[in-house]
């Protein structure tokens, strides 16, 4: 079958199946959960449908030992192996393999013939096919594509020059996102570790009960903190601290419910954010109203959220909105706070706790979702500092702030130049060197 893109590409392009320009179509296998020695001090990293986010693998959840492929139908793969789910709800999801790993199953693992296509190449046109991947997906209680579906199906291929050079640009956008995100990753981790050592380990102030300077701090910094503890509801804290309950450390407002009749059209109001927004931003899933509701739910970039409903692993977090002006749905709340080092703090506070929120979550899961109360914020408490010490933090880590949500704005805009270049560069609408241009102006 072809894909739909193959209609308007140019005529000098070849219309081949995959498994033309394939060296191997395979998928790979699950070991037997009956042998755990498969899985324990496993060698090969093993892929798994949920783990293809559209991007590089470069780890994986589990790993199993050269024992579990000789055992089952796993089969090692080569690096940049393109890989498709092919059930579920995952279906039609992607990745590449950065290094040699192993997959299960419902993956279909495609190992490009390098003479014939570029993998990259390859990946893209099958991002753009995927809604049609995904129509042709059969199954009551579980879509599923086959690997003789895919064998046969048919995209568009340009020389193998020209597909190296529309991989490069649309590779060059998609190369910064991911190191922005390694960026990000970095700094926030550098302030999770200063926020650690501050507010939970207290190493400031035991060194100095120790007769010993702070590490890693100035010594006005270093007098702010106490060199005592006293006793509290908490055990032993730092002198001079509040007890509060997490739900006392802010505003917490919650979001509001829209129905269908709500909606509009996407040019004629704002976005309704919910937990997928968070998670992804804005896309064409997302709905829009043109209704005025209370003002206090009402959101723009910048705004600090927490989702509090869903699924507890992979739902209940906290999060810096970058996408604009919207409104705000039910099961988040916004996050008032009455100074930037305060919003800070509860940031990397609500980082911290994460653990403790998922499992009150999961306790209360039914269905698959759980949620975090109002009452369970309210009896959840944690030491809170002063606020000439909230300062000293937000002075430490308000620049590794500012660079992680410059980040994410500048993610935004290169995927949205990505995402207008990708179907115009695979139809051939418009030539490699104006794009190269324009993805090198950017990123």
């Amino acid at each position: 079958m072809e894909a739909d893109i193959c209609r308007d590409a140019p005529p000098v392009w070849n219309i081949q199946s995959l498994k033309e320009v394939c060296k191997r179509i395979t998928s790979g296998g699950t070991p037997s959960r009956r042998r755990p020695e498969f899985y324990l001090d496993g060698t090969w990293e093993w892929v798994k449908t949920k783990e293809l986010n559209d991007n590089w693998i470069e780890h994986t959840e589990e790993m199993i030992t050269d024992e579990a492929i000789n055992s089952s139908s796993a089969k090692l793969l080569p690096p940049n192996t393109v890989l498709l789910a092919l059930y579920g709800a995952t279906v039609g999801q992607l990745g590449i393999l950065r290094h040699e790993m192993t997959c299960n199953q419902a993956c279909c693992a495609m190992i490009v013939d390098e003479e014939k296509a570029d993998y990259r190449y390859l990946y893209y046109q099958l991002l753009t096919a995927r809604p049609q991947l995904k129509r042709m997906a059969t199954g009551a209680a579980q879509q599923n594509l086959s690997g003789e579906v895919m064998k046969s199906f048919c995209l568009p291929f340009p020389r193998i020059e020209e597909q190296k050079a529309i991989a490069h640009i649309l590779g060059t956008l998609d190369d910064k996102i991911e190191l922005n995100l390694r960026m990000n990753e970095t700094l926030e981790g550098m302030a999770r570790a200063i926020f650690k050592s501050w507010f939970v380990d207290f190493d400031p102030v035991h060194a100095k009960m120790n007769g010993r300077p702070p590490e890693g701090m100035s010594p006005a910094t270093a007098e702010l903190f106490p060199d005592r503890f006293e006793d509290s509801e908490l055990g032993t804290l730092p002198s001079d601290w509040e007890v509060r309950s997490l739900y006392d450390t802010a505003e917490y407002v919650n979001g509001l419910a829209f129905r269908n009749e709500d909606f509009c059209d996407a040019d004629k109001g704002l976005p309704v954010v919910k937990i997928a927004e968070l998670k992804s931003g804005l896309t064409s899933q997302t709905k829009y109203t043109n209704q005025e509701r209370d003002s206090s739910c009402r959101i723009d970039s910048g705004d600090l959220l927490y989702s509090w409903s869903g699924s507890p692993d992979t739902s209940l977090d906290v999060f810096v909105w970058t996408c604009g002006p919207g409104w705000l749905n039910q099961h988040i709340f916004k996050v008032n706070t009455r100074s930037e080092a305060e919003r800070s703090f509860v940031y990397f506070l609500l980082r911290h706790l994460r653990p403790v929120l998922v499992e009150i979550a999961r306790n209360k899961q039914t269905t698959g979702l759980g949620h975090v109360t109002v009452a369970d914020m309210k009896r959840l408490k944690i030491a809170f500092p002063t606020p000439q010490l909230l300062s000293a933090f937000q002075r430490y880590v308000g620049p590794f702030l500012k660079s992680v949500y410059d980040n994410r704005l500048q993610n935004q805009t290169l995927a949205t130049i990505r995402d207008a270049l990708l179907p115009k560069l695979l139809s051939g609408e418009i030539r490699v060197s104006d794009a190269e241009k324009l993805a090198g102006d950017i990123a």
